[in-house]
């Protein structure tokens, strides 16, 4: 293995942003048939819808493809009126999930505030939930790496109990990692050191899963119905392996807080045509006027050549070799 490869991409320069059209009037990329506003600089570029969202419906390293799973056509119905569009990329949720909240209709335009190396994001309040969503999406410095600060404000009369969710939808045919707590949970060494928590639809002998001691393995190459875990992470990050590219999102965890879905502080959605890593803040009561962020770092990383089939024996030194256990910059806010 040469480990001089395996490194954070960086570059002198980008790709046209996506593959969409650029007006250059104004600035804005159509993508996926919708308004964008793009986010670069030498080793990324984002694209942030503008007709709808908020959302991030791109992200592409210098020469590589949209990581991001492209679902213009894939909607959920709404028990209401309309359906919720899908479209893929990363949105914001607010847990827990039930169709009538989760599942509003997004297709409203949201406000775009632009500042150096940043966007700022802000939706229409829910007149359903009283809830106003809003990302402020951050390139820090020069690197494949990207801040994500997720953000409700309760616009409501009264408390609503809920917690941020942030939701990245991948492109089929890659396999995500989700580290498992290692080491004891109490001096003695005889309490139990994590959970599992598995969805209904859920086959748990489903040969897509691979399950390790410290590392849980999922291709998404499913031909059949969906699946889904969750799990307390303890060690603060998930990671999905693409045709050589590595993508990892971090959120720090509170041992003393408690999460939405039996503790699953993070979790792992996957159907035949996207893969879904996501992580969820604590659980809340947002007072009126009160808000509550929680916030995402990612990265990326080239030119690694990971077997699918790979046991967890064969990931663990590429993941040490990248020190993801190491707290990493800004994940505070």
């Amino acid at each position: 293995m040469d480990s001089s490869r395996h490194n954070k991409i960086s570059g002198e320069g980008v790709d046209a942003p996506a593959s969409g059209n650029v007006n250059a009037e104004e600035g804005i990329v159509t993508f996926q048939e919708l308004d964008c506003v793009a986010l670069e600089n030498s080793a990324l570029s984002l694209l942030v819808t503008r007709s709808v969202g908020p959302r991030i419906i791109s992200l592409r390293p210098v020469g590589g493809p949209n990581l991001f799973a492209e679902l213009p056509d894939v909607t959920l119905p709404y028990p209401g009126e309309g359906v919720f569009h899908l479209w893929g990329g990363h949105r914001l949720w607010h847990a827990p999930e039930a169709k009538r909240r989760t599942y509003i209709p997004d297709d409203r335009p949201p406000t775009i505030e632009q500042g150096p190396g940043e966007l700022r994001v802000t939706a229409p309040t829910e007149p359903e939930t009283g809830l106003q969503k809003k990302l402020r999406i951050t390139l820090p410095d020069a690197g494949a790496t990207v801040v994500v600060d997720h953000t409700l404000h309760n616009r409501g009369l009264w408390p609503v109990k809920t917690a941020p969710w942030a939701i990245t939808q991948l492109r089929p045919g890659g396999v995500a990692l989700l580290p498992q707590p290692i080491g004891p949970a109490d001096p003695d060494g005889v309490q139990p050191n994590r959970t599992l928590v598995l969805w209904p639809y859920t086959d748990i002998r489903s040969p897509f899963i691979r399950w390790g001691n410290r590392l849980i393995l999922i291709r998404s190459t499913p031909k059949t119905g969906p699946l889904k875990v969750g799990f307390a992470n303890p060690r603060g990050w998930l990671a999905y392996y693409y045709h050589g590219t590595l993508f990892v999102k971090r959120a720090e965890y509170d041992d003393s807080a408690t999460y939405f879905d039996r503790g699953s502080s993070s979790q792992c959605y996957c159907n035949p045509s996207f893969l879904e890593l996501e992580t969820l803040g604590p659980k809340t009561e947002l007072a009126p006027g009160a808000s509550v962020t929680h916030r995402e770092v990612w990265e990326v990383y080239r030119h690694y050549d990971l077997d699918l089939e790979l046991m967890e024996a064969e990931t663990e030194p590429i993941l040490a070799e990248l020190d993801l256990d190491a707290t990493p910059p800004y994940l505070e806010e």
